[in-house]
């Protein structure tokens, strides 16, 4: 029977996997609340079970006194030297319990004790199990859409993906597999809450490490990543071996990488652009596709003016702002972008000329709220990529 009750706890161990120490120190807990419940609460009760073969000892403890006063928990020192001669007072007298005499009431209350600490272990092992897989991505198959949030199956339990962390326009059918980005792993009284996410800039950066070798590998890596889900990306990549383009890296043989990347996402346009430690250099490059002909910066502000060709202003400042708050939050620089004409018709305005305003000027240009964008970089594009249409 011993053997068969160990094989038993291997099993569940094995299946849940909750530890072997775990399921046995919840049987004790349920042995010693089942036995209360039976006997008056009171008492004070003992529980070992034998780890190698699963012998359960069990036993009441009482207080060996010359008076009793509370026989719940006391025993007289006449009485237990009836058992033995050797007690003193202050002794501990122990009184074998068989646990199959309990009655129907205290073996429910041990089926539910033991049931209870199971589903803690059980959602505790889970939570431990997620916890160190933040940020990573996961191909999760959704299970059910319940108002606008995604439920999908993962293994031993459930994640969510809620409408905030879903592309917008995506939509998301039951038994169709997505890749998400595991965001946080919370404890909850009903089990833990995995959160994923399909709008995290995390994930564009995942992608790029599960399809570019060469940022698996440490050779190219990521600086900074923007990104408005749904619409557009833009990426800053740079290159530890002068011999490797982190550019044509990152979009592969005739946009092969690239545009894995963006069919995962749902169409979403990819700027890919390169860093640069000067960070007018920089700023210029996270402003394409538009051409820039110079940049002012200045540093105690992070703060960037960005003179463009008149032909490329809104191409530089993009449907309703976007290529310029991308490239914003890209470089975490603010920028001002004016047109050659909007340029030359400020230093008439502030009588200045050229030379002058680059002696007073350059890096201390003050910031106009209504047209701060922020920063962003430049790329040379290869061939096959259409200048206006540089978002894959």
């Amino acid at each position: 029977m011993n053997q068969e009750f160990m094989q038993a706890i291997k099993e569940i161990e094995k299946q849940k996997g909750i530890s072997e120490e775990t399921i046995l120190s919840a049987l004790e807990s349920a042995l010693i609340a089942s036995y209360k419940k039976n006997f008056g609460t009171a008492q004070n009760v003992s529980v070992s079970i034998d780890r190698d073969t699963g012998k359960i000892s069990m036993q009441a403890e009482k207080l060996v006194v010359d008076e009793v006063m509370d026989p719940d928990l006391e025993i007289s020192l006449e009485d237990a030297r009836q058992e033995n001669s050797k007690y003193e007072a202050g002794d501990i007298y122990y009184i074998p319990i068989a646990p199959e005499k309990f009655g129907r009431i205290a073996a429910l209350t041990a089926k539910q004790v033991v049931i209870q600490r199971m589903k803690d272990a059980e959602r505790e092992v889970i939570f431990e199990d997620y916890s160190d897989k933040e940020n990573e991505i996961i191909t999760a198959q959704v299970q059910r859409v319940n108002k606008g949030n995604v439920f999908v199956e993962m293994g031993k339990t459930e994640a969510i993906l809620p409408v905030s962390e879903q592309i917008r326009g995506e939509v998301y059918e039951p038994n169709q597999r997505y890749k998400m980005l595991i965001l946080e792993v919370n404890k909850q009284p009903k089990g833990p809450q995995i959160v994923l996410s399909r709008s995290h800039p995390n994930l564009v950066r995942r992608l790029f490490e599960l399809e570019v070798p060469e940022i698996s590998d440490g050779i190219v890596e990521i600086y900074s990543i923007a990104r408005e889900a749904g619409s557009r990306t833009k990426i800053a990549v740079f290159s530890k071996d002068e011999n490797v383009d982190p550019l044509g890296a990152c979009v592969g043989y005739k946009g092969a990488r690239v545009k894995a990347i963006v069919d995962e996402l749902y169409d979403e346009k990819i700027d890919i652009v390169i860093y640069e430690k000067d960070i007018a250099r920089f700023i210029g490059n996270a402003l394409s596709p538009s051409q820039v002909v110079d940049v002012y910066t200045n540093e105690k502000d992070r703060s960037a003016l960005v003179i463009v060709p008149d032909f490329q202003l809104s191409l530089a400042i993009g449907k309703e702002g976007q290529n310029a708050r991308l490239a914003a939050k890209l470089t975490n620089w603010k920028i001002d972008i004016k047109s050659e004409t909007q340029f030359q018709d400020y230093l008439l305005e502030n009588n200045f000329t050229l030379e002058e305003f680059n002696e007073m000027n350059r890096g201390t240009e003050e910031e106009e709220e209504d047209d701060f964008f922020g920063a962003s970089i430049q790329i040379d594009l290869p061939d096959w990529v259409d200048e206006e249409e540089s978002a894959f």
